[in-house]
């Protein structure tokens, strides 16, 4: 089958670029033919919050991708919609995560599905933003409108995604693994990788740093006089998508800048292995969300996590299994890092995760676009 994804890509950076990337070899792994069109330009400047939204990787290799797409070009999105429908490819699949991308990803849709051939299925990331603005239902709106059927990666987006189509195929089919950083190293090798103190444990809080990640609830609890004299340290390995004086503020008033190690640049991919392997475990504190592909980098490395009840995140960590669910709050943050050291649940945990990882292949989310697919040849009947 010839497929087309549309979406970010190299030379992009981030989980977005990994993602499409990482399924694109999915698909040439099970024999189908792929070629990516990913974005010139995917943000302007003024609405980019970090210092670069391109990678200083090589391009990987044996991946077709087309530079082509401008985010704000209403003639752009014309041509490479047309340019696209002429390959006459069975399958395109559309990465959605923003609403500002509607318009240029909803237009480009409807041209393809103008050939006649092409069907367009958006794997949803998320409908409603986390940080929501005017016009956000009317655009998402649109690009719904745009495409055949959907996958949504948590079942919360699932039924968000209804408000807004109640016709069209669409199953949830979760994350999968982000086994793309390659394989684990031992922690006394990520320990000097990193220039960590070899006497001393880390947890981690990775990924960029948005004011709906709660690293804030976070750091109040490593604050709690219970963690305090306890021999591990955070470790904050992102960038600021967010204004971070108030962070560093509230580290310096907490009293805790001897148990906070801020590593606030961009991660490259050849790193992201060295953090994940050097960490105890892994804490996503959110204050709301969907479903995250930390959880994933979590799963492929066999580190435990701690999340909280919101959005998804339930759904993918099994409490007292794989890590912890606990409420976005401090106290029950440093509840579940209290009990997770002083009861020694570290290998306990990464033996469950080695058996609930199965799940989460990049095979079973090819499985449910072609179940898609088939509802709608059904449909067409």
């Amino acid at each position: 089958m010839k497929v087309i994804i549309l979406g970010s890509a190299h030379p992009l950076r981030g989980g977005l670029a990994s993602y499409n990337e990482r399924l694109a070899r999915e698909f040439i792994r099970q024999g189908h033919s792929v070629q990516i069109y990913t974005f010139s330009l995917q943000y302007p400047s003024f609405l980019f919050p970090g210092t670069s939204q391109y990678s200083d990787s090589p391009a990987p290799d044996g991946l077709y991708i087309h530079v082509k797409v401008n985010s704000i070009n209403p003639f752009n999105w014309f041509r490479v919609g047309k340019e696209i429908a002429k390959l006459n490819a069975e399958l395109m699949i559309v990465k959605f995560w923003l609403p500002f991308m509607g318009p240029c990803l909803g237009t480009i849709a409807r041209r393809v599905r103008k050939n006649g051939k092409t069907k367009v299925i958006s794997i949803i990331d998320n409908i409603i933003p986390h940080e929501k603005k005017l016009g956000d239902k009317l655009l998402a709106r649109y690009f719904v409108k745009s495409v055949d059927g959907f996958i949504t990666m948590s079942a919360s987006v699932l039924e968000d995604l209804k408000k807004f189509d109640t016709h069209k195929p669409k199953v949830f089919s979760p994350h999968p693994l982000f086994d793309n950083f390659g394989e684990a190293v031992n922690k006394v090798e990520a320990y000097e990788k990193l220039g960590l103190t070899l006497n001393e444990e880390y947890i981690l809080f990775f990924g960029f740093i948005r004011d709906y990640k709660g690293l804030d609830l976070l750091l109040q609890a490593m604050a709690d006089e219970r963690i305090r004299p306890m021999n591990f340290k955070l470790i904050v390995a992102g960038e600021f998508y967010t204004e971070a004086r108030p962070f560093w503020d509230m580290i310096t008033n907490l009293g805790i800048a001897d148990k906070v190690i801020m590593k606030t640049d961009f991660v490259p991919d050849e790193l992201v292995k060295y953090y994940f392997c050097a960490a105890d475990i892994v804490v996503q504190p959110y204050k709301h969300a969907t479903q995250s592909g930390v959880t994933q980098i979590c799963y492929h490395f066999n580190r435990p996590m701690l999340v909280t009840n919101v959005g998804g995140l339930p759904e993918m960590v099994p409490n007292g299994q794989v890590g912890y669910v606990v409420s976005p709050e401090p106290n029950a943050i440093a509840d579940a890092l209290v009990d997770f050291y002083k009861e020694h649940r570290e290998f306990v945990m990464r033996d469950n995760i080695k058996q609930e990882k199965k799940k989460y292949a990049w095979s079973e989310m090819l499985n449910r676009i072609f179940e898609v697919m088939n509802d709608l040849k059904m449909k067409n009947q």
